[in-house]
């Protein structure tokens, strides 16, 4: 996924306050993971899970250690339907919790990573 998250949402899609106003930052010249991730989050919030994906797998890339990124990613995956692109975002998730000692977000993906396991096996 890439593209620009600097655009308005779908045509009669509602925008939440916070997410214009991030979108203002973003257009401003600030690009950090964190605002990334905190346009990824309200894009997942609306459900607009392929600029959902545009943002965090652009949070991700500027701050390969942010786990709260990685997950929040293979969500949005999930969410677009592409679950071997979220099993795959999991487990580089999982190895970013395990180096940096998260141990909570290692264990919420490896279940989430799991079901998607089971799901693609057929079970």
């Amino acid at each position: 996924m890439t593209g620009s998250d600097d655009r308005p949402a779908e045509d009669g899609a509602p925008k939440s306050a916070a997410l214009a106003n991030f979108e203002r930052m973003l257009a401003s010249g600030r690009d950090t993971a964190l605002l990334r991730y905190s346009i990824g989050n309200e894009y997942a919030k609306l459900r607009d899970w392929d600029r959902a994906c545009d943002a965090l797998e652009r949070a991700v890339v500027l701050d390969p250690d942010f786990t709260a990124a990685w997950k929040l990613y293979a969500k949005a995956l999930e969410g677009s339907g592409d679950a071997p692109a979220a099993l795959a975002a999991y487990r580089q998730g999982i190895e970013v919790a395990k180096r940096k000692g998260d141990r909570q977000a290692e264990k919420e993906m490896t279940v989430f990573a799991r079901r998607i396991e089971r799901a693609l096996a057929g079970g």
